[in-house]
């Protein structure tokens, strides 16, 4: 990819935290600047996470409800031709609205003796691409590949949680648990918010099956599925790592930058991702009181990678990095390495030095073999999996 002299400039300008606007990033440390770990984890980190809460994904009604149920429907022990073991498990749960549910796929692997790690996807995709029969077998969900690594695949389809689709939150989650007096509240939690819950749902699973390590589980998501994984990952800290995949505006790309997908745009096409109050900041971007260098650093201290690819301008791969970048100094607070410089990377460069991880990849917006491979690299080196 050959780099422009606007390339160049906007690096450059990124170096010091400057915007195109002459107005620079919020500063990821908080306001006021917290100065050591300690005072990020008590002060910085939840006043950070009450703003993205309160104008961007909306916060959740409940976390964990009462009555979580997890039924195993199917177990194969000899799956993938003896490889893994197969559970396919129904959660389920309760609320003012009646049950609800959703099927969570898991292959363990069998040559594991102790609680394996493993991926958690949140599959945005037809379900072809998910298919537990693994008649189908499809790169955005390589689970044969993750499981010979040593690590447990695992995933879900996020329209059981809620459909992606603006139906005024009447289905899924929103329809089991929503219970507002009048109109629905500007910071109440959307689809987003939604998929991000059915994440730690089942997380709360894997902490009760004693062939996972719940510990080291790694949420990962493509497109409005890696918004998702941030999203879990940020609100969460139980998940030991998080991976956004072309994730994009409200993802890992920088609102201010207003390049390919805009905050007008995607709350037009998709007005029921994020909570109302967000629209607030159409054509606004500048008045965001966050940006999403800030939805980095607060998966702090643990891991977090960040992917772009090079057709991909739609999704903004310069913002994507220079949000990944500019969320070092949180990391640092922490005495832990993150990326060093501004300038986007070459294609198929990856950097996997530091707790913050990132590559480019050649082609269109896509979750790609390539993309898994640099995935397993980076959780093999902070899962210390040989």
């Amino acid at each position: 990819m050959k780099r422009s002299g606007r390339h160049l400039l906007l690096a450059g300008l990124f170096a010091s935290g400057q915007l195109m606007t002459g107005q620079e990033l919020p500063n990821v440390l908080g306001d006021p600047p917290v100065s050591n770990s300690k005072e990020w984890l008590k002060t910085g980190r939840p006043k950070t996470l009450e703003l993205f809460r309160k104008h961007v994904y909306g916060r959740n009604p409940v976390e964990r409800p009462d009555g979580l149920k997890f039924q195993v429907l199917k177990e194969d022990p000899e799956a993938m031709e003896g490889a893994a073991t197969l559970k396919e498990v129904r959660i389920s749960y309760r609320g003012v609205g009646g049950e609800g549910g959703f099927k969570l796929i898991v292959f363990v692997p069998n040559a594991v003796k102790e609680p394996a790690p493993g991926f958690l996807l949140i599959c945005n995709r037809d379900r072809s691409n998910i298919d537990p029969t693994r008649r189908e077998k499809i790169d955005f969900w390589p689970a044969e590949m993750i499981v010979k690594r040593g690590y447990v695949a695992a995933t879900f389809h996020n329209s059981e949680l809620s459909t992606d689709q603006d139906l005024s939150f009447n289905n899924g989650v929103h329809q089991v648990f929503d219970d507002y007096e009048g109109d629905r509240p500007g910071d109440a939690w959307a689809t987003i918010a939604a998929w991000a819950w059915g994440a730690s749902r089942a997380l709360d699973y894997f902490e009760s099956d004693e062939s996972v390590d719940a510990d080291r589980i790694a949420v990962i998501g493509h497109s409005r599925g890696g918004k998702t994984a941030l999203w879990a990952g940020a609100n969460d800290e139980r998940f030991a790592m998080a991976i956004s995949n072309n994730s994009g505006c409200t993802g890992a790309a920088l609102a201010r930058r207003r390049q390919g997908e805009t905050v007008a745009r995607i709350n037009k096409v998709f007005p029921h991702w994020f909570c109302g109050n967000y629209k607030n900041f159409d054509e606004r971007e500048d008045k965001l009181p966050v940006d999403q260098h800030q939805l980095i650093a607060l998966i702090a201290p643990r891991p977090v990678y960040v992917a772009s690819a090079s057709q991909d301008a739609w999704a903004d791969p310069e913002g994507e990095y220079l949000a990944a970048y500019h969320a070092g100094p949180v990391y640092r607070l922490f005495g832990l390495k993150s990326l060093e410089v501004a300038t986007l990377p070459e294609p198929q460069k990856p950097l996997h030095e530091g707790h913050v991880g990132y590559h480019l990849r050649e082609g269109k917006h896509d979750l790609t073999a390539y993309d898994w491979t640099q995935y397993l690299a980076f959780a093999d080196r902070h899962f210390m999996v040989k």
